[in-house]
């Protein structure tokens, strides 16, 4: 029997039991704030970056996964005998998608296959999870790579911001598109698609923002053979509520969820007090 490694990055914000679970292998983005740089999800909580985020006098810096880094990771198991997937953040976000690509090609060999998930955060934790289960399933590597690939348009998502701010200042939207983020009591619904973020709409409190993406669940529907993603970057204040409101409708469905916290970089970007749900649809 073939042995596969499932390898990512540490923006698909997946909670650690599961990664302990699934043995994955997670390379670790780099942030740097306050002339300090850090491994994602390794050196630093998610609080105690959002606190110095605060304070500090720039925004922080987040660092691609360099090839040489994913050379190393690579031979590591490929000496090990393992066939490898590697699932990593779109690439419209990121160089890192590229560096697991030179890295194979460095390494001259037929038994890396390599993704661009065109999602960041729990769309590419959500594709994760999916080669993991194939794997159990005794797919080849190959295999999982061509039903991972069939599998990315389907991951949806919907997610509540009170600011679009860092986003903004991170180059992942436009001025433009962030100046409607700043009015009082205006909610944003923003998802990941064709690999960028993009707002889908702004609504009027918490209610509204609520019933707007329960909406788009039923209208979407969740397929239940990898459990949906609900994601937390800091949701405090009324966007808790919208928080708990999306588990509620999942608990009255009986629809089974996972719950997630971002990490330091996607925290950079998201900031404080956003929340929302990837999932796969039916």
């Amino acid at each position: 029997m073939e042995k596969i490694k499932i390898i990512t990055d540490s923006t698909c914000d997946l909670p650690k039991e599961l990664i302990a679970k699934h043995d994955i292998e997670v390379i670790p983005l780099e942030v740097t704030i306050d002339n300090v740089t850090y491994l994602d999800g390794v050196d630093i909580t998610l609080e105690e970056f959002l606190d110095k985020m605060d304070k500090a006098d720039e925004s922080p810096k987040t660092s691609q996964i360099t090839p040489g880094r994913f050379s190393q990771v690579y031979k590591k198991y490929l000496d090990e005998g393992y066939s490898i997937v590697s699932l990593h953040l779109s690439s419209k976000m990121s160089g890192t998608f590229q560096s697991a690509t030179i890295a194979k090609g460095m390494l001259e060999t037929d038994k890396i296959f390599i993704v661009d998930s065109q999602n960041v955060t729990c769309g590419l934790g959500m594709l994760v999870l999916k080669a993991c289960a194939l794997k159990n399933e005794n797919y080849n590597a190959e295999e999982i790579y061509k039903i991972v690939l069939q599998t990315i348009p389907k991951v949806k998502s919907t997610l509540n911001f009170e600011s679009l701010d860092n986003l903004v200042k991170g180059g992942r939207l436009s001025k433009t598109q962030g100046i409607i983020g700043g009015l009082l009591g205006i909610k944003l619904n923003l998802a990941v698609e064709n690999g960028e973020m993009v707002v889908r709409d702004k609504v009027r409190g918490s209610k509204k923002a609520l019933r707007y993406i329960i909406e788009y669940l039923e209208q979407t529907g969740i397929s239940t053979q990898i459990s949906p993603i609900v994601l937390n970057a800091a949701a405090d204040k009324e966007n808790a509520e919208v928080l708990q409101g999306i588990k509620r409708y999942l608990e009255d469905k009986g629809i089974e969820y996972v719950e997630a916290e971002v990490g330091c970089v996607v925290g950079t970007h998201s900031g404080r007090n956003a929340c929302g749900i990837f999932f796969i649809e039916c």
